[in-house]
């Protein structure tokens, strides 16, 4: 990969680690009485539009967005850590080309907000979910949610994450800040997806498939444990944007 395109991919690695702290943050400024709102990456749009210059960071959110989409399509499409063609090569591969188009949603929803193409009408997953394959949609939804949280808690706990960390050769100070980081937030995005797979599979299965995203997630935190959980799980949720934001810095991390 040239070096302009390791810095459009490790940029976009650093957006996404911004989204996921802002996403935390208000939320568990919510939990904690300090304002904030329980807040998903959509909710995290609406927050830059309201700040001071907030079209510009906007362009510059679905700037860095579409880096990252270029990351995971990079992925998907070149193979760049020669995955195997096997089964397990195959689904990471559709894991990312799938992640890439999520984000890629994200990017064109910061540009509507820009140009104000937001008019009230409907948008496609809206859609989709008042269509006829609603139900489908939720389950298969629900069941990746589950195995991608599942994936996040291998991450956290199996020892690789820590691996591939020590390995990468980053200084000392980085690697401190970044392994407690990284094993937190991929923790804490493990249960928020957890959650939300539950709840989209719940939807599906009643029959009563709904949009739904991590707002509803920690809605459901806080309903059933309370705000001190749902604070806690949000600041875990800060934690990994912080990981995102220094794993960015370093190539051999973020684009090996």
């Amino acid at each position: 990969m040239s070096s302009k395109k390791e810095k459009f991919a490790s940029f976009g690695i650093a957006t996404k680690g911004i989204v996921y702290f802002i996403t935390g943050a208000l939320t568990a400024m919510a939990a904690f009485g300090y304002g904030g709102k329980k807040s998903g990456s959509g909710a995290v749009i609406d927050f830059i539009a309201k700040q001071t210059f907030g079209q510009v960071l906007l362009i510059l959110l679905a700037i860095g967005l579409l880096g990252y989409v270029f990351w995971r399509w990079y992925q998907a499409f070149t193979n760049p850590k020669e995955m195997e063609n096997n089964t397990k090569g195959t689904v990471k591969r559709i894991a990312y080309f799938i992640s890439g188009v999520l984000y890629c949603v994200l990017a064109i929803k910061a540009i509507s907000t820009v140009i104000g193409s937001n008019n009230g009408g409907k948008s496609f997953t809206t859609k989709v979910f008042e269509s006829e394959y609603a139900t489908a949609v939720a389950l298969i939804i629900g069941l990746g949610l589950a195995g991608k949280a599942l994936y996040e808690l291998y991450n956290a706990y199996s020892g690789k994450f820590k691996k591939d960390v020590e390995s990468a050769g980053i200084p000392q100070k980085a690697e401190n800040l970044i392994l407690p980081a990284g094993k937190v937030g991929h923790t804490s995005r493990g249960i928020v997806a957890g959650i939300l797979g539950f709840l989209f599979l719940k939807t599906g299965f009643a029959g009563n498939a709904n949009k739904l995203s991590k707002t509803d997630a920690f809605g459901f935190i806080e309903n059933e444990f309370g705000n001190i959980v749902m604070g806690l799980i949000a600041l875990g949720v800060v934690a990994y944007g912080v990981f995102m934001i220094i794993k960015a810095k370093y190539s051999s991390l973020s684009v090996k």
